[in-house]
């Protein structure tokens, strides 16, 4: 058996490398700096036991000369330079790093305080290929006095020879093809240089000519990242500055967290919560997420993956040595040390809404207001923080208290209570008067008034609150009141038996009220069945969902209710337009669309015409009242008869009945 070397077309491989690797080539721009930068670190490493190296030129820096006429760029740093030898082998070895060679070195010696270099896979280089059709290198060594040029077209290999070099470090030029011609201009580079490499350590000079002033350097970077710095160092305008600099927001953030972790896994972030949401919070094809840089590089915006979707509206950097990346740097890999510091920063951030909540609460109300419903699908979601946003969750309340954390409901329970009460509807003032609250409210009891879709995710994902359970007050039972509805049971029998008949499949059965105070009638829901929320936001998703009968109640010491019990007793006129009524009635109370408002109408107006069994149509006006604040209400919109419209003209039109509830009665 032999064995042979794979052999390789070098020129085919270097076309695939610089094609084919990178899918945006301004990039070029900051592999370059970051080559730079490593060689500035280098010699800032080695020179700390042989000051000589410096020789003189302690002011480390990379120029960026770009001239116009010939249309070369030139990026050049003061580095620690390359022998003739590491140039052919770093610049003409494809994947070849000296970067990781170092690495590697160092920590097979042992030696700490290593420098924070940034290449890694060897061909960040090569990108210069993307713009360029003839890379020039010129380098000298630091404490050397030769110097040697490497050149190259990318395709038919490279030359190397000795050269004249002025000072230490390396000289790039590119030549640049006809269709890169922008990266001569200067506001260009100052924007590659903002978007890319903006915090580099080093200074970042553009040297431009000028016909009066000459030759003029710019720094064009801030080469100081505020995330490394100690929070006792950075004051609130600057973490404001910078905010507004990274998010164009206008206004300052609502919170900020600043955090460096050390241990296994190393990184340090700056994030902010924004005052006011995006517009496309809830748009699930939005980018959205934090700014990755590696030692002070940025490397990829909205990266999603160091937080769970449901803190998406944090905004932020995160800078961190660990990470892994492809040889690109433009795919975050998926690791171990991505799921450590996404947990970790899941954390902290959690940890500074406890903090906000429990020092700012009119901030903490303001944050809610803007993101709770966002926090609430991490509730109903994701099992590992359920507990923590739990702590978080506010509600609206019938207790005089605005709106209340489960915590501070749990505190005010009653002696004896066991759950904790919720109803959901589309506002406060319709689950307010909603009658399903009317017998809990009478004997005390506190109801969270919900009004979020995912509301109910939320409440059947928590099952419990420190050990209370959720409890609908669609379904809650209240033992004194239940034994007093079945003891009404024999009474209201025989209206019981005519509401089943007239409602027939449209209703489960029909019983005494348990819950009931002031309203005649509501819809109870049968174990385990679905809101009729829940059934209106399913089909609006285009999810298929059959129609689940209610259990009508009736109130059986409610006037109305006893005066059709009476009237189907006398063996009067048939009470199915009242009975029918009063289902209709119940839906809307519910949240339900009554199936056909046009007989709603007609059945309410003939009502107030002719009331039942002689009771007062009084009532019907302030039991119409009611039923207008409700938002799925034909009555919702009122408006009195328009003369025009009616066919007797004005004089006819006074003396039709007004649908106004303020107008009394009608008979």
């Amino acid at each position: 058996m032999t064995t042979h070397a794979f052999q390789a077309d070098v020129s085919s491989v270097l076309e695939l490398v610089v094609h084919s690797l990178y899918s945006n080539r301004d990039i070029f721009l900051r592999e370059l700096i970051s080559n730079g930068a490593d060689a500035l670190d280098k010699l800032r490493f080695a020179a700390l036991g042989n000051d000589a190296l410096y020789a003189g030129d302690s002011d480390l820096a990379i120029r960026i000369t770009p001239k116009e006429e010939e249309k070369p760029l030139v990026i050049e740093d003061n580095g620690v330079g390359m022998s003739a030898e590491e140039l052919a082998k770093n610049l003409g070895t494809i994947a070849h790093s000296g970067t990781k060679e170092l690495i590697e070195r160092l920590t097979k010696e042992g030696k700490s305080g290593k420098p924070d270099l940034i290449g890694q896979f060897g061909v960040g280089f090569y990108s210069a290929f993307l713009v360029a059709d003839r890379v020039v290198v010129e380098s000298r060594p630091a404490g050397e006095a030769g110097a040697n040029r490497w050149s190259s077209n990318g395709r038919d290999g490279y030359s190397l020879e000795a050269c004249e070099k002025e000072g230490r470090g390396t000289k790039i030029t590119l030549h640049l093809k006809d269709d890169a011609a922008e990266y001569l201009d200067d506001y260009r580079l100052r924007n590659l240089v903002k978007t890319w490499s903006d915090f580099v350590a080093h200074p970042i000079r553009l040297v431009t000519e000028d016909e009066n002033e000459g030759v003029k350097l710019e720094q064009i970077n801030q080469a100081t990242a505020l995330w490394t710095r100690s929070k006792s160092d950075v004051t609130e305008e600057q973490y404001k500055a910078f905010y507004q600099n990274l998010t164009n927001d206008y206004e300052a953030p609502l919170a900020t967290l600043h955090a460096r972790v050390e241990g296994t896994w190393e990184f340090s972030a700056l994030l902010f919560i924004p005052k006011n949401a995006p517009f496309d919070l809830f748009d699930p094809n939005a980018r959205r997420g934090l700014r990755l840089f590696v030692r002070r590089v940025f490397i990829m915006d909205d990266v999603g993956d160091l937080l769970p979707p449901w803190l998406r509206f944090v905004r932020g950097v995160v800078d961190s040595d660990d990470l892994p990346l492809n040889v690109s740097r433009e795919i975050l890999q998926d690791s171990k040390a991505v799921s450590a510091i996404k947990k970790q920063l899941t954390k902290k951030v959690l940890d500074l809404l406890d903090d906000l909540a429990a020092t700012k609460p009119e901030d903490f109300k303001s944050f809610f207001a803007t993101y709770g419903v966002v926090l609430k699908e991490g509730a109903g979601t994701d099992a590992d923080y359920r507990d923590r946003i739990a702590k978080l969750l506010q509600y609206a309340t019938t207790a005089d208290v605005g709106t209340t954390s489960l915590e501070g409901y749990k505190g005010r329970m009653k002696e004896g209570q066991k759950s904790i009460y919720y109803l959901y509807g589309a506002d406060r003032t319709t689950k307010a008067d909603s009658p399903y609250l009317e017998a809990l409210v009478k004997r005390g009891y506190e109801v969270l008034l919900m009004s979020d879709p995912v509301d109910e995710w939320v409440v059947e994902a928590l099952g419990n609150f420190q050990g209370a359970p959720f409890e609908n007050a669609q379904k809650a039972k209240i033992d004194e009141a239940e034994e007093a509805s079945k003891a009404a049971e024999g009474k209201l029998a025989p209206l019981l038996t005519r509401a089943k008949e007239v409602l027939g499949d449209l209703v489960r059965e029909v019983r005494a009220s348990a819950r009931l105070v002031d309203s005649p009638a509501c819809l109870a829901l049968p174990e385990h069945a679905v809101p009729a929320y829940m059934e209106a936001l399913l089909r609006a998703n285009g999810r298929p969902v059959p129609k689940t009968p209610r259990i009508l109640e009736l109130n059986p010491n409610h006037p109305l209710v006893e005066k059709l019990l009476a009237r189907g007793e006398d063996g009067a006129a048939d009470t199915a337009s009242a009975i029918e009524l009063l289902y209709d009635a119940a839906k809307l109370a519910e949240g339900s669309s009554i199936d056909d408002p046009s007989a709603f109408g007609r059945r309410l107006a003939e009502t107030a015409r002719h009331p039942y069994g002689g009771f007062s149509c009084a009532f019907f006006s302030r039991f119409r009242s009611s039923l207008s604040r409700s938002p799925r209400s034909p009555l919702a919109v009122r408006a009195k008869p328009n003369p025009s419209l009616t066919t007797g003209g004005p004089a006819a039109a006074a003396t039709q009945p007004s649908m106004d509830p303020a107008a009394g009665t009608a008979g």
